[in-house]
């Protein structure tokens, strides 16, 4: 096993295991890959710990298997960035596998969706109560003084109703009734301001603060405006700002990753369309890669022809 958060991690959604599962493989790779699925979470998964376990592959014949495997779409290398309590910060290094084959769109989405672990809370079982003896206890009772009652000068529905006090203006009507001092051209009256109130309202409910309201509305003035609240309607209509998605804080003590991949051979970390089928370009198939062209060598020429032209080389000129 490997040490704790690091590696095997089965990926979801995965086909029930069965007799037919890697038939497709060469044998190597179908003897490595039934091996692998046995393995429980949490297990080594580096080259040398699975070649101390497979007597008949060495370090070599394990890591071109692994790479076999992670073309064939069974298996994704990545790192996390864990920050743990305390504010220690450390990487771990994880290797997913899938027993069904997956294509690169479906990791990519599988790795951008690993940010958190969910945090699992235990069922508590729920236990018979049983009912205990309840003892009493004799009290002394203490003399109380009596107590004698006010009576009201008035009945309670003939009081008067206490005087309500009138709330403040909302931040979406105080924005509006500013924009006359923000300029004089957008002056608004009192009853222009409750018709917009609700259309300002919905701006604020999308990040931005009265600050960023008036300087949207102001900015850009034509010189002269017949209705300012004709002109201010459309504004708040027209640059709404969008819905901005604000992601919920964490718990304190979740730990919190940034996760991503890395190559199935070579361990480099990079972007997931940047390493398709789990291999950076320089560690994929030599037919994926544009060879140079050979160059002739003199040997395979005439050799009379080559040996004639270095003695015309050699002549003075």
């Amino acid at each position: 096993m490997a040490n704790p958060g690091y590696g095997k991690r089965s990926a979801p959604d995965q086909q029930l295991r069965g007799g037919a599962d890697f038939m497709m493989l060469p044998p190597r790779e179908r003897s490595i890959a039934g091996f692998i699925d046995q393995l429980p979470d949490g297990a080594a998964m580096d080259v040398k710990g699975l070649a101390k376990q497979l007597p008949l592959y060495g370090q070599q014949a394990v890591g071109s298997a692994l790479k076999a495997l992670s073309v064939a779409g069974y298996l994704r290398r990545v790192r996390c960035l864990v920050t743990g309590e305390g504010g220690q910060v450390r990487w771990v290094f994880r290797t997913f596998w899938s027993r069904t084959a997956r294509d690169n769109e479906w990791w990519g989405d599988l790795v951008g969706g690993e940010r958190r672990q969910p945090t699992v809370v235990e069922p508590v079982s729920a236990q018979p109560v049983v009912a205990q003896p309840v003892v009493v206890q004799p009290v002394a009772v203490q003399p109380v003084a009596p107590v004698v009652l006010q009576q009201r000068t008035q009945e309670p529905w003939a009081q008067e109703p206490a005087p309500s006090v009138p709330e403040g203006p909302s931040p979406a009507f105080a924005a509006l009734a500013g924009l006359g001092r923000a300029d004089a051209r957008l002056a608004l009256s009192a009853a222009d301001c409750a018709v917009l109130e609700p259309m300002a309202a919905a701006w604020f409910t999308r990040g931005v603060d009265a600050d960023y309201l008036v300087r949207a509305l102001a900015a850009g003035l034509p010189a002269q405006v017949d209705s300012p609240v004709g002109f201010v309607r459309r504004r708040l209509t027209d640059k709404i700002p969008p819905h901005v998605p604000t992601a919920a804080p964490p718990a304190p003590g979740t730990p919190v990753r940034s996760v991503m991949m890395e190559c199935t051979k070579c361990g480099v970390p990079g972007r997931t369309e940047a390493l398709p089928d789990g291999l950076c370009r320089a560690c994929r198939l030599p037919g994926d890669e544009p060879r140079e062209a050979a160059v002739e060598l003199p040997a395979e020429r005439d050799v009379r022809t080559y040996v004639a032209g270095l003695r015309d080389l050699l002549k003075a000129p």
